[in-house]
């Protein structure tokens, strides 16, 4: 990942503003559900760290997910020393497996988590990256709103759907945020937040806050998209702001299937 700074004064006046708003605050927890039939998801949490540098933050990427690499031989020893620096405003932990390992009795993994919260004092926000029966495991009370992935394909999206079903019934999380990983096919991307939205609010009475497209098309040292950028200020602030996104008036009461045919 490289972080990049914005030219644009409007974004620094805001960064500015939120670096007073969260100056001494406890670091923000960021989950986001890791999605297996996403082929893109590193590209999607770096562009979410760079909306976050972008606002002046400093984004832990804490990797948990299956499919990311096997941790540090010396994690369970000297955590810090295996937190890498991928720039002034962007670090990474691998951490395949750690949130099962570090399990109590009640298969809590939140002290794990609390740890790394200490061996990272210079973040203000960590992304959590994992499956989800895993965040169920770290976030325990927390009050977050979980961001999703999901592709084009409907699978993704019914994987999307799982996730935002388990998070809701395991801890009560019903305001989620989303993700929509493509290739220049914007309207596509704007279906799967439709569907995603309808079916969460039909069958969960869940919240879609705010959705924002990753396109893969875009070179990395771009700004952040406005959608991506209000995404990442509402987590970063820890917001419980009323619902941003509300679905296609053509797709309003169609929650009873997942497909996007």
């Amino acid at each position: 990942m490289n972080a990049f700074t914005s030219n644009a004064s409007t974004t620094a006046d805001q960064a500015d503003g939120l670096r007073r708003l969260f100056a001494g605050q406890q670091v923000q927890i960021v989950p986001v559900v890791a999605n297996p039939h996403v082929d893109m998801a590193a590209v999607m949490l770096e562009r979410l760290s760079l909306a976050f540098a972008e606002l002046g933050a400093h984004a832990l990427v804490l990797d948990a997910a299956d499919s990311s690499p096997l941790p540090n031989e010396l994690v369970d020893m000297d955590l810090p020393s295996c937190i890498e620096r991928l720039g002034d405003s962007v670090s990474y932990l691998a951490a395949r497996g750690l949130p099962r390992r570090h399990v109590n009795s009640r298969g809590s993994s939140e002290a794990w988590l609390a740890a790394v919260e200490q061996a990272a004092p210079f973040a203000h926000v960590i992304i959590v990256h994992a499956e989800a029966r895993d965040l169920c495991r770290l976030l325990g009370a927390r009050e977050v709103c979980p961001i999703l992935m999901a592709g084009l394909e409907s699978v993704s999206l019914t994987e999307a759907y799982a996730a935002m079903k388990l998070l809701s019934q395991r801890l009560g999380l019903m305001a989620f945020d989303l993700l929509v990983g493509m290739a220049s096919r914007p309207r596509r991307a704007e279906r799967v937040a439709d569907r995603l939205s309808s079916c969460a609010d039909n069958f969960l009475a869940a919240a879609m806050r705010n959705w924002a497209a990753v396109d893969r098309d875009i070179a990395l040292n771009k700004p952040a998209s406005p959608e991506l950028s209000q995404l990442a200020e509402d987590q970063l602030t820890g917001l419980a702001a009323p619902s941003s996104f509300a679905p296609s008036p053509a797709l309003a009461g169609q929650g009873a299937s997942l497909s996007l045919d």
